[in-house]
């Protein structure tokens, strides 16, 4: 994080708030350690303990836009290494309790609000200027939630699991919409798998209205983990392909093939295309660029299996070209794939002609290539 000096030019404002608000931090904390050097040993252990469980978050109000952005920022600890993790969500303002909007609007203001989960309490302080804000957090957890996860069988968490739980806002509601739904009950840490990887309620809610009820949780991390969100779903069902199955959905969003990838390629004149059809397009490089080019230079209107050949065989736009400059205009997308495979180059064909063959046609070009003239 950069320190307060010209080099804050460009940055997020609110990252610039947070790099602000380390240094403010870190000589108050520097006042506090002269302050309590004599502090019982067993109090700093504590202290120490707490650390673990803080962080540094960051809060954007958009303009015109009913919800803010808030990223939650935390240091992890696995198998013995240490790693920095972020989340960012959109979030209602008044879920971040205590903060107003004036507060947030102003032109600099210390702050301290709280983010209120099932799990436990992420209590806020730092400061808001126009808009952006930025400070840390600390972890506060929740016993009566611990009590109810015990009470429904998934014995008692310990403090970093209901901390992960809190930051990914694993919830009461989500474990009962599994259960009214028929999911099977996944262990405790399925369950915290679900929110690191952003099964949220909402989202689980959002798939059983738009007529899916997955086979398993696992499946259901699956499909979170490959992208496929509830807008993408709608999205493609606008766009004529609904109530795809599950793994066409995944199989769709790992290929590449988005909706904009759709529409672009609708706007080119192919539009009714098959999944199937759209993912062998992207898988082997035929692309808008590709479609324009050979467009502008006279193949119009390819079916998609021809566009798929030509690009298999290597027959580029600039390939194309090279030929068209050399006299063979009419050349079909059988003959250009035909040259590519026998290895007739634009180099090759300057060579016949520098010998005084002139008007070759593309099967005596061919032919003579397969005959190793060089």
């Amino acid at each position: 994080m950069k320190t307060i000096q010209d080099s804050h030019m460009g940055q997020h404002p609110a990252r610039r708030l947070l790099a602000d608000y380390k240094i403010w931090l870190v000589a108050t904390t520097l006042m506090l350690l002269l302050t309590l050097g004599c502090v019982p040993v067993s109090y700093t252990n504590n202290t120490v303990a707490q650390e673990s469980f803080t962080g540094q978050w960051m809060v954007e109000f958009r303009t015109g836009e009913a919800r803010v952005q808030m990223t939650l920022r935390y240091r992890s600890k696995e198998d013995g290494h240490g790693f920095n993790s972020s989340n960012s969500f959109d979030i209602a303002p008044e879920q971040l309790q205590g903060l107003t909007r004036e507060q947030a609007m102003s032109s600099g203001s210390n702050v301290q609000f709280q983010l209120k989960r099932d799990a436990g309490t992420l209590n806020c302080e730092g400061w808001f200027k126009d808009g952006n804000g930025a400070g840390h957090y600390t972890f506060s957890a929740s016993p009566a939630f611990a009590a109810e996860l015990k009470n429904r069988g998934y014995g008692v968490p310990t403090a970093e699991q209901q901390f992960r739980m809190t930051l990914d806002d694993v919830s009461l509601g989500l474990i009962e919409e599994l259960r009214a739904q028929g999911y099977e009950r996944p262990p405790l840490e399925q369950l915290i798998k679900m929110g690191t990887h952003g099964v949220s309620l909402d989202y689980v809610k959002g798939l059983k209205a738009l007529g899916y009820k997955l086979s398993s949780v696992g499946d259901l991390i699956e499909m979170r983990d490959h992208g496929v969100t509830l807008r993408f779903i709608r999205e493609l069902a606008a766009l004529g392909y609904a109530q795809l199955p599950a793994e066409t959905l995944v199989r769709t969003r790992d290929h590449g093939v988005s909706t904009d990838f759709i529409n672009e390629l609708k706007a080119l004149g192919y539009s009714g295309l098959t999944l199937e059809q759209l993912v062998r397009m992207r898988d082997h490089g035929v692309n808008t660029n590709y479609i324009k080019g050979l467009s502008a230079l006279g193949y119009t209107g390819l079916a998609v299996n021809d566009l798929v050949r030509m690009r298999d065989h290597g027959v580029s736009v600039e390939f194309i070209k090279e030929i068209k400059q050399l006299g063979y205009e009419q050349a079909t997308p059988d003959q250009l794939v035909l040259l590519r495979d026998h290895g007739v180059t634009a180099a090759f064909i300057q060579r016949m002609k520098a010998r005084g063959l002139n008007n070759l046609s593309i099967e005596e070009l061919v032919r003579l290539r397969d005959r190793g003239s060089e």
